[in-house]
């Protein structure tokens, strides 16, 4: 990690948490500061980190730039099980929730790789085509669900735009636990990412196999973006911007990255969500929306720069 850049990436997690603690119409009432900005702040510290660690994971083992959970269609297929989880009764508190909603994640994920390959080379075009042509489909199929169900819709429609709001501490605990365990087994396998990223020969040469480790790692970062979604619902872009972001600061090695990206995250998230409650008081803006009006220049951008680099 380049000279300084940890205590750089400390103090804009501190800053964050802060401005997460003190905003909103309410002042600074310890009763709302301790029984509900709090926890909402800790579930977009553990949001955002889950989701930085899989941009992270995604961006590495694919050597794409413009991977992110929400652009491949990964949060789009945790979202859809998650509803339909909701839909048939099952609570959040349930593994069998968790199970289900990694399991879309998963599902998804695979989808839109299967689906890029089948031209034979696996290009940037081709994977965020693959990604955004899942991720429409899926959010069709919820959104056909929320309709046909209108009684439980507008309960769940805030979950769907990523609304993070105060949930029960098993769950937030149970979220936390997976994201930090897929960190630490991930982390423990940097070497190997590293490798990845000199290409598929250079890898097979430093005794690491590139298909396996692709699909390690896909599970990593599907279980993180997995147990995000289940605590925050659907946010976007925080796994695409927050890698690149803090890259300038550690450099392109997943030692240093991997923590980063999760520190970054969760800043990142913290800081959209204190800022969704202050734009429009005494309304809020779902966190999910800021990421999106915030993300959606950033993709544009990365667009625009691998044309050209292309070019």
């Amino acid at each position: 990690m380049k000279k300084n850049s940890l205590p750089l990436l400390l103090a804009a997690l501190a800053a964050a948490c802060l401005f997460s603690l003190a905003a909103g119409p309410a002042g600074l009432e310890p009763d709302i500061i301790w029984n509900l900005r709090l926890p909402r702040t800790l579930a977009a510290l553990a949001v955002g980190a889950g989701l930085g660690l899989a941009g992270a994971l995604f961006q590495g083992a694919l050597k794409n730039p413009l991977s992110d959970p929400y652009i491949l269609g990964t949060s789009a297929g945790a979202t859809a099980a998650a509803v339909l989880c909701f839909m048939a009764g099952i609570e959040r508190t349930s593994p069998l929730f968790f199970l289900a909603v990694f399991a879309g994640a998963f599902g998804a994920t695979f989808l839109s790789y299967w689906l890029a390959r089948l031209a034979g080379r696996l290009s940037d075009a081709a994977l965020v085509l693959a990604g955004v042509a899942v991720s429409a489909f899926l959010s069709a199929l919820v959104m056909l669900t929320l309709t046909a169900s209108r009684e439980r819709s507008f309960s769940l429609f805030y979950f769907v735009l990523g609304g993070l709001y105060p949930s029960e501490p098993g769950v937030l605990a149970a979220s936390a636990l997976i994201i930090a365990a897929c960190g630490a087994l991930a982390l423990a396998r940097w070497r190997a990412l590293d490798a990845m990223a000199l290409g598929a020969e250079s890898a097979y040469h430093l005794g690491v196999n590139p298909e396996r480790e692709r699909i390690l790692f896909f599970t990593f970062a599907c279980a993180s973006t997995s147990a995000a979604v289940a605590l925050g619902g659907t946010i976007g872009f925080v796994g695409l911007m927050t890698p690149h972001i803090v890259r300038l600061l550690t450099g392109p090695s997943a030692r240093t990255l991997l923590p980063a990206a999760a520190l970054g995250g969760a800043a990142l998230l913290a800081a959209a969500d204190a800022a969704g409650r202050t734009l429009f008081p005494p309304s809020e803006i779902p966190a999910g929306v800021v990421m999106a009006l915030a993300g959606a220049p950033f993709f544009m951008w990365l667009l625009w720069k691998s044309a050209r680099g292309r070019a």
